[in-house]
């Protein structure tokens, strides 16, 4: 099994400062031990993005280092558009890089480990597995 691990995740275990959900953190923990983890270049940036402290953004690009990124195709941003696009016609929102998430793993059968809820949303309309730890 590979899980696609959304920035909310990566998020609450490594950004967070107090009070982090344990189980969100030991279920990361295990699915890195069990090498189940895939990770995207659009996932990455947005991690890094806003990090004011110089040496908290430097531990965690090269936390993020150790994560051999997955290559996305042309077809698969393609497909994020057109996934936008339906799920837009049934009054649901979501980001471009939420639906680039969807498409990769609808294409390579991965399932979504993310808290945020819009996934949920997403799933009534287009054949994603979410990862329930």
């Amino acid at each position: 099994m590979k899980v696609l691990v959304d920035t909310s995740v990566w998020s609450e275990v490594l950004r967070r400062k107090k009070n982090i959900d344990l189980t969100v953190a030991n279920t990361l923990s295990k699915l890195i031990k069990n090498n189940e983890i895939i990770i995207i270049g659009p996932i990455k940036q947005e991690i890094l993005s806003g990090i004011k402290d110089t040496k908290q953004f430097e531990n965690l690009k090269t936390i993020l280092r150790a994560f051999r990124g997955y290559s996305i195709k042309e077809i698969e941003y393609e497909k994020a558009v057109e996934i936008s696009n339906l799920c837009r016609k049934f009054g649901i929102q979501g980001s471009n890089a939420d639906f680039l998430i969807c498409s990769i793993a609808i294409e390579n059968n991965f399932q979504i480990y993310s808290l945020d809820k819009d996934f949920n949303n997403f799933s009534n309309v287009i054949p994603i597995q979410l990862f329930t730890p």
